[in-house]
């Protein structure tokens, strides 16, 4: 089983690579780079992944699972003693990081580069040239797309360490509760 204090310096972390990534995409999103991109997702990547992977791991460990009791229901996914609230609140910021990448993706058109000292559009085998402006933009746009999906894997990193935290003080189910038994 993985330590209490591991668990809690790993949400810490997701949760610290969680706000580093939305306070990114947001000033991203405001047409400001506040940090070269290598810094901002090697951060973001320091921050959230120890956390996604302990979360994993004890998830697995914890509730002995491989799959949700039932396929295509999102409350099977959760633990039973996770509020709901918490649950809705990952999937909107979950939604919320997928939903930039997407928008990102879309902003996107071909490759920009730098060659022999001018911007560079690369587009179906035709090249242009472009101004900085453009390239600013491209890399942003870039930089918004790895934020994204590191700012969605803290989120589930968070939920998940937060789950096994917190489990500790669950109730435990009665038999009228558990798995594969009908309410009363």
């Amino acid at each position: 089983m993985i330590p209490q204090r591991w668990l809690i310096v790993s949400s810490a972390m997701c949760s610290a690579g969680l706000l580093w990534s939305a306070v990114l995409v947001a000033a991203l999103l405001a047409g400001v780079r506040l940090v070269p991109t290598a810094v901002a997702v090697a951060v973001a990547a320091v921050l959230a992944v120890p956390g996604v992977i302990a979360g994993i791991i004890g998830n697995r460990w914890l509730y002995r699972t491989t799959r949700p009791r039932m396929r295509w229901n999102l409350t099977s996914w959760v633990p039973p003693h996770v509020p709901h609230w918490a649950s809705m609140l990952a999937g909107v910021l979950f939604f919320g990081f997928w939903l930039t990448v997407v928008v990102a993706f879309a902003g996107l058109d071909g490759d920009v580069e730098m060659r022999d000292g001018q911007y560079v559009r690369s587009d179906n085998g035709r090249t242009s040239v472009v101004s900085q402006a453009d390239y600013d933009r491209h890399q942003n746009l870039e930089q918004q797309i790895s934020l994204g999906i590191l700012g969605a894997v803290a989120v589930g990193g968070v939920f998940m360490t937060g789950a096994i935290l917190t489990h500790h003080a669950a109730p435990q189910p009665t038999e009228t509760q558990s798995a594969g038994q009908a309410l009363a």
